[in-house]
């Protein structure tokens, strides 16, 4: 059995996962969030920081960390592009469909389906999800997005371990649509984020849990700080 990749939550849609050694850091959104008070952003650690979209509260602290870490950033071209004339050395652009080579294996972006504009107000291209495997494990995460029939190719080309979706509603899925993304993608298994950061994405987690539950689906939702082994 191939060994457990550690999930680590900083709040929002802000997570770090642990693959083979290897440290990636997904929209970092830290000292924003009125959430995340107990989090150091300071001592969090990255090889890799892959941004989905545009939105503040998804890149806010991307600039800070990469050139605190020597990160790369992975993202949509338009947002590579932005942040390398932040002073972001390490950027990698990409679009839909497109993989890009990681150390134990490949990160694929794919489609979401929701808008994108920078902090400055320029545009912030396509916005995305991230597929990442290393042979033996795989886990999608959606970034902010609406349910989508796109997600079935997500399970026609990989078996998803995990999926990190967005439930808080309002701007993205609910739970309940969530859940109908989840049985998409073809996985038993759901890390909520994207919830209780802010009043319009509050939810009631026993009624969140029950629309996964009644697909057969277990949701886990995350407290700030907390690290998971998957």
């Amino acid at each position: 059995m191939s060994a457990p990749l550690q999930f680590t939550y900083f709040g929002h849609s802000c997570f770090a996962v642990v693959v083979d050694g290897v440290r990636l850091l997904f929209d970092p959104f830290i000292t924003g969030n009125p959430k995340a008070g107990s989090v150091d952003v300071n001592s969090i650690e990255a090889d890799y920081i892959l941004v989905t979209h545009g939105h503040g509260d998804h890149l806010a602290d991307a600039v800070a960390i990469a050139t605190r870490t020597g990160a790369m950033v992975i993202s949509n071209y338009e947002i590579a592009s932005w942040l390398a004339k932040q002073g972001v050395s390490k950027t990698h652009g990409m679009n839909f469909g497109g993989s890009y080579a990681l150390p134990f294996g490949r990160a694929k972006y794919v489609v979401a389906v929701h808008s994108s504009t920078l902090p400055d107000g320029s545009p912030g291209g396509n916005p995305g999800g991230f597929v990442v495997t290393n042979g033996t494990r795989t886990f999608y995460y959606a970034g902010d997005t609406a349910l989508t029939c796109d997600m079935k190719l997500i399970e026609a080309e990989f078996s998803v371990d995990f999926a990190v979706l967005p439930i808080g509603d309002t701007f993205t899925m609910g739970p309940e649509d969530a859940a109908r993304a989840a049985s998409f993608v073809g996985t038993s298994k759901v890390i909520g984020v994207h919830f209780d950061t802010f009043p319009p994405i509050a939810i009631n987690h026993d009624t969140a849990r029950r629309h996964f539950k009644d697909l057969g689906i277990e949701l886990v939702l995350p407290v700030i700080g907390e690290t998971i082994a998957l």
